[in-house]
């Protein structure tokens, strides 16, 4: 199957996208097919991301506008893009229609009530002049959570939804003791600088808690100047002496944070899945989030904590609970959540469940359904 895979950006600074689009780029090269990937920014070719994948028997990293990609790599089976609102959406959507080729559209949490609320009038406008239309004359829609797919319903498209959680690679190594050595055990958050992820309320939680013997690490690029907000927040509430913005991380900084880590903190507003719930226990760390990120299975199997979105003191309480527990309990925690990410999240599936989508769409099975 020849497939075509559209984002935004593959370049590490876009978030998760970049990395849950190239890791099944990969994944679906792996299982057979021919994958064309690319990205109105060009980081398709240019990204280090996808320069290792780039070289494998299968992917072709596609430059230019997207009619040059189209020419360039032929025409596809299946057009794939991640993401709504942006002009490159509207592109995905002419190309594929002039093709006459199925679209799948990974809406990325951008349906979801706080996403739409935020910039809602440019939303609305969007919405009724064209987005609306561009989801309801897609092959399916695809969310990475029951809650994700749940908004997309919501919206009442009429358009079959796949729920297909995002892949993870699982670390080669071992994740080492929560810090059994003793000294200053971390708390992370990794991830943009961003009003979604709630850092104000992490950061008013910690002040009121202030772990002793804890330092709260907060590692991401900054995103339209958010940092700045961030400095401001941390110097009026005294916290300069426990928190610390790393900046971007990538790469074997990110893994050796993630694997020195205690604990996971991420207060997001809204995530449609959460790659770094993912990452974070794959390297055995616990987490503590909102309700807001669709990970309920931190409380079902007792690997994190999960409080209301934008609830400063019941996230002290869980900072407070969680920074108190034992060494060995933590640790035992993070290991029911690394056994949880590698029983249920594995590339070799999501591949799989992907490409049976696809077939199904190509064959035209699913829109015989609806008809």
């Amino acid at each position: 199957m020849k497939l075509l895979l559209a984002s935004a950006s593959f370049e590490r600074a876009y978030g998760g996208p970049a990395y849950s689009v190239s890791g099944l780029a990969k994944a679906l090269a792996l299982a057979g097919a021919e994958v064309g990937i690319w990205a109105p920014d060009g980081s398709a070719v240019s990204s280090d991301l996808l320069r290792e994948q780039g070289t494998m028997p299968g992917i072709v990293p596609l430059a230019g506008d997207l009619r040059s990609a189209v020419v360039a790599f032929g025409t596809p089976d299946l057009f794939h893009d991640s993401g709504i609102w942006l002009p490159h959406n509207q592109a995905v959507t002419r190309m594929a229609t002039h093709l006459d080729r199925p679209r799948v559209v990974s809406t990325r949490g951008m349906l979801a009530p706080w996403a739409l609320r935020h910039k809602w009038l440019k939303k609305r406008v969007a919405w009724l002049l064209y987005q609306r239309r561009n989801l309801a004359t897609a092959a399916a829609l695809h969310a990475t959570s029951d809650a994700e797919a749940a908004d997309v319903a919501a919206c009442h498209l009429g358009v079959t939804v796949a729920n297909i959680p995002n892949g993870i690679d699982m670390p080669v190594a071992q994740p080492a003791p929560q810090n059994a050595t003793g000294g200053i055990r971390t708390a992370v958050f990794v991830g943009r600088l961003h009003p979604v992820k709630g850092l104000p309320t992490a950061l008013q939680a910690w002040a009121d808690t202030r772990p002793e013997g804890w330092e709260l690490l907060l590692a991401g690029p900054d995103e339209a100047g958010y940092r700045a907000v961030l400095e401001k927040e941390i110097t009026r509430l005294d916290l300069g002496g426990s928190v610390r913005l790393l900046g971007a991380v990538d790469g074997q900084a990110k893994a050796d944070l993630l694997n020195s880590a205690s604990l996971f903190v991420l207060p997001s507003h809204s995530e449609s899945f959460g790659m770094v719930v993912a990452e974070a226990l794959s390297f055995g760390v616990p987490v503590l989030t909102t309700r807001g990120v669709p990970w309920p299975d931190l409380e079902r199997i007792d690997c994190g904590w999960r409080v209301p979105v934008n609830d400063a003191p019941a996230l002290a309480a869980a900072l407070d609970k969680a920074t108190s527990l034992p060494v060995a309990t933590r640790t035992a925690m993070g290991q029911r959540g690394r056994d949880l990410v590698r029983s249920q999240f594995s590339w070799d599936s999501v591949a799989e469940q992907f490409l049976t989508l696809y077939a199904s769409l190509n064959s035209g099975s699913i829109r015989k359904a609806r008809s």
